[in-house]
């Protein structure tokens, strides 16, 4: 899922979409907070995923001019 993640985040990064990029960095990181509070199951694995997922969308914000 990291290449899907990495591809989009490039293409909102080439439109210069910063509010697409704060949504899918919002997005992530609720699904990280639900992840952390389930309980019953192994999350590790996803919980890992989604942080690897946050940390592409968090350098391709970082690679657009501020505004």
């Amino acid at each position: 899922m990291s290449r899907s993640v990495e591809l989009i985040v490039e293409g909102y990064v080439r439109l210069n979409d910063r509010d697409a990029l704060e949504d899918i960095l919002a997005h992530r990181q609720d699904l990280l907070r639900q992840l952390v509070a389930v309980t019953g199951v192994d999350p590790q694995h996803s919980i890992a995923q989604l942080s690897e997922e946050i940390t592409i969308v968090e350098a391709g914000l970082a690679t657009l001019v501020p505004e």
